[in-house]
């Protein structure tokens, strides 16, 4: 029995979608959609503008980076 764990950014998805009340499909194009390219520049957005915190930021971005879908 090989239960699949996930790890990485996506490990705190289930946590971003019941803490901001998105699914992590809409947060992942609004990173997408932002003028913003930077890492940091992107987590202090998320931050800012949508009150998340530092952790679900920095997952999201890096997560989009990578070309997450």
């Amino acid at each position: 029995m090989s239960e699949s764990v996930v790890k990485g950014p996506a490990s705190y998805f289930p946590s971003i979608e019941k803490k901001y009340g998105r699914p992590v499909s809409e947060w992942l194009e609004i990173v997408r959609d932002s003028p913003l390219v930077k890492h940091m520049e992107l987590v202090s957005w998320l931050k800012t503008e949508y009150g998340m915190g530092h952790g679900h930021a920095n997952a999201l971005v890096a997560h989009c980076l990578a070309g997450g879908k």
